[in-house]
């Protein structure tokens, strides 16, 4: 199987089958051996079955993995990359904010060698942003970007460690998110991070993005249990290294 690819979704039962049937026709049209895997968050609407009423080429496998209660982003793209099998495996956050044609530019990545995890970014020269978000959103990103770079010590050159549009090759996305042990919104960092440490190669391509402004993700609510994941991070990552306490 060449791609597997992973949705988590959490209350979008009126966006995730176009979702579901844009990752489909991507496969089919390319000619790519996949399969789907839509990951129900522990939604209260019909996400569920929404995602299973969408319309998949034959050849293309699919399945909705549901559970309950909530457990956050970290947890359903866990969930979702651990039933990959895949030689390559991707996730992409619900409502199409990046055409699924910008996977052949990770795909070539992976493909060639060059890396072994392809971050789509918005940050790059030839990134085209077609809807931008709103300022404050904007302004509290670079700040994020900032913190983030300083605190946990992510190298300057990766971009945009929050872009819903990564790449893996699929051995090394099982490995990572099996010690994986974030639940929410900051599991792209504690992957990064194991990544990085394990010595795998992490290169970014440009993507064409639209903001999706029905966000799960609100910086104003979710901002001290943002900070509080990181600290919760770097604290596991370095006893897990044998480090000094803090």
């Amino acid at each position: 199987m060449d791609l597997s690819i992973v949705i988590p979704a959490f209350r979008e039962e009126h966006k995730v089958a176009h979702d579901v049937e844009a990752a489909g026709a991507f496969l089919a049209g390319h000619g790519l051996a996949g399969e789907i895997i839509v990951v129900d968050d522990g939604s209260d609407d019909d996400t569920a079955g929404a995602a299973s009423a969408a319309r998949i080429p034959d050849g293309v496998d699919f399945r909705v993995i549901r559970y309950t209660p909530n457990r956050g982003k970290g947890f359903a793209v866990k969930t979702g990359m651990l039933a990959t099998q895949g030689a390559y495996a991707l996730f992409a956050d619900v409502g199409l904010c990046v055409p699924f044609d910008n996977a052949l530019r990770g795909l070539d990545l992976l493909r060639s060698g060059a890396c072994e995890v392809a971050h789509g970014s918005r940050k790059l020269p030839d990134s085209v942003l077609v809807r931008k978000q709103h300022l404050y959103r904007r302004v509290l990103s670079w700040l994020f970007r900032k913190m983030v770079g300083l605190f946990m010590g992510i190298p300057q050159r990766l971009s945009d460690t929050q872009c819903g549009f990564k790449m893996y090759r699929g051995d090394v996305a099982r490995e990572l998110f099996r010690a994986c042990r974030t639940d929410g919104f900051m599991f792209d960092i504690e992957i990064l991070l194991r990544a990085l440490a394990k010595g795998y190669r992490v290169a970014e391509f440009p993507v064409e993005w639209r903001c999706d402004y029905d966000s799960r993700l609100h910086p104003a609510h979710d901002g001290a249990g943002v900070f509080g994941e990181l600290r919760t991070i770097k604290r596991r990552l370095r006893d897990e290294d044998g480090g000094p306490e803090e």
